[in-house]
């Protein structure tokens, strides 16, 4: 466990990619399998079911220290994060003899047990963990019993490290990742050694990721070295079809194959073998529908005959992985697309390819993208030609090109800490537009400020409180904002009667009063660009 903490502070405390990619591996060289299975599954994003409630922990972090709940309080708001508040009061706690114990026998003999025990067994054994550990090692027992760790590493750097210290390919080991990859001493060894036939067929390849595209499009060559595609909304997926089942899963690595069964039966006409990359959408009469249509189906356990009828969906797929079992991905883009084209040709109409947007030219191209959004799309994909499909976000073959985002002007209202390394900061925003002479609820972001904004508005978030609820603070309608997002809609669950996707900050607004901000109204027109 101490190793794992260690490791955990080290990627935590630097930005550098080598410096992360060295940690891991560093630790995976010397750590036995079962350890290193349990690490990976946590750096790769697995968590545990939550054990005990962040209000629990703190309940017995009084119990055990008898300090004051004001004192307890004052922290948090210090700091910002339960787990790590924990950590840090338990400092007055005399520590005991350290238990030497490895990570694996601590998630397997400890904690996992931990959830067999009633609640006073589980306040006494938890107590006594605290008593052994250091300040880094009790941070992370807190967030594994929580449900709250996550690991500032993005999972191209773990495969990374993986590959360095198994001597292959990064794709090698990010396509040995996907799927159901359970944190055991034997899979580890098996992500080590190579496949031995006996891999599991449901298993996709890792997703390919376009970056945006920067500049001109005219700085990419000449348009006829691109194949251009339209960049749908709704969810990326692959389609895998081995053994005589179909799998579909999402870029999230869920299997969600039951939740669109007319795209499972139109998978089950193609040969085994197959694996196809592409998106999932609700589609209908006139084509494609919006994001929230596709929503009713993800949110639902019961698919009824209804919900199937108000939002039946297709997969536009728009490149081919695999066919008759032979990895495809060192093909030339225009190759794949031409192999795709060709085994899609009779299949049913649930199961589609992702028609090419011609042009002659980029200006041509650049009309193509300006009818996007009445088109119900983002904007267009841009694919070199004789591009393979790689691993992540790799710049240079995919680009997407999006159309420009809906922007409104909005009123900071309130604010709440953020997580991980920016949890002692306010870095969650909560904006409203005017509604007459009130203001209203409209759209929360997380992102668009540098580190130099967020902190000269932690401060004024902290001067200017207004009133506290829990974690949250209000402030004064006094700072105002430029927000951007990609697409809008009605909602009822929502105060202003509207929601966006995928807000975010474009710039602090630091020229206009709250008055200036935009009405309600005018937010709503956006509905019909």
């Amino acid at each position: 466990m101490k190793r794992f903490a260690e490791l955990y502070a080290a990627l935590d405390a630097t930005s550098s990619t080598n410096a992360k990619i060295e940690a891991m591996a560093a630790y995976f060289e010397a750590a036995p399998h079962d350890d290193a299975a349990w690490a990976l599954f946590f750096l790769m994003g697995g968590r545990l079911k939550r054990f005990i409630s962040s209000r629990t922990l703190r309940e017995w972090a009084l119990d055990l220290t008898g300090l004051p709940d004001w004192l307890v309080d004052e922290s948090y708001a210090a700091v910002g994060d339960t787990a790590e508040t924990v950590a840090l009061l338990l400092d007055a706690v005399e520590r005991g003899e350290p238990t030497p114990l490895s990570l694996a026998g601590w998630m397997e003999q400890r904690i996992l047990p931990l959830r067999m025990l009633d609640a006073d067994v589980q306040r006494r054994t938890v107590q006594g963990w605290w008593r052994t550990f250091d300040r880094e090692e009790r941070f992370v027992l807190n967030k594994l019993l929580t449900g709250g760790l996550r690991v500032g590493v993005a999972r191209g750097l773990v495969v990374r490290a993986i590959a360095r210290i198994a001597g292959t390919d990064t794709a090698v080991i990010g396509h040995r990742l996907m799927g159901r990859w359970q944190p055991t001493a034997e899979a580890y060894s098996a992500l080590l050694a190579g496949d031995d036939g006996d891999a599991d067929v449901s298993r996709p390849y890792p997703f390919f990721l376009a970056s945006p595209l920067e500049g001109p499009p005219e700085t990419l060559g000449t348009v006829e070295g691109w194949l251009c595609e339209w960049k749908w909304d709704g969810i990326r997926g692959q389609l895998v079809k081995r053994a005589g089942a179909v799998y579909l899963w999402s870029r999230g690595e869920d299997l969600v194959t039951g939740r669109f069964p007319e795209i499972e039966h139109a998978g089950g006409a193609l040969a085994d073998g197959t694996v196809l990359d592409g998106e999932i959408l609700a589609w209908g009469e006139v084509g494609v529908l919006p994001f929230a249509a596709l929503q009713k189906r993800i949110g639902r356990l019961k698919l009824t005959a209804k919900i199937l009828a108000d939002a039946p969906v297709r997969f536009l797929a728009y490149d081919l992985l695999e066919e008759d079992g032979e990895d495809l991905r060192r093909l030339p883009q225009r190759e794949r697309r031409q192999r795709l084209e060709r085994i899609l040709a009779n299949v049913p109409a649930a199961l589609t390819v992702s028609p090419l947007v011609e042009a002659a030219d980029w200006e041509e191209l650049a009309e193509h993208r300006a009818r996007a959004r009445a088109s119900g799309v983002e904007g267009l994909m841009l694919k070199r030609a004789t591009g393979t499909y790689q691993v992540g976000r790799r710049r240079g073959d995919w680009w997407k090109w999006k159309i420009d985002p809906l922007t409104v002007d909005a009123v900071l209202i309130y604010a709440q800490a953020g997580s991980g390394r920016r949890a002692n900061l306010f870095t969650d925003y909560t904006f409203a537009v005017w509604d007459g002479d009130r203001l209203v609820p409209f759209a929360k972001a997380y992102s668009g400020l540098d580190d130099g904004e967020i902190a000269e508005l932690d401060r004024w978030v902290r001067r200017h409180t207004i009133e506290r609820f829990g974690p949250v603070r209000s402030v004064p309608a006094e700072q105002v904002f430029e927000l951007a997002f990609e697409g809008i809609q009605l909602s009822s669950r929502h105060k202003s009667g509207i929601a966006v996707r995928f807000p975010r900050i474009l710039r602090w607004r630091r020229d206009k009063t709250a008055a200036m901000a935009n009405t309600l109204g005018e937010v709503k027109s956006l509905l019909h660009t």
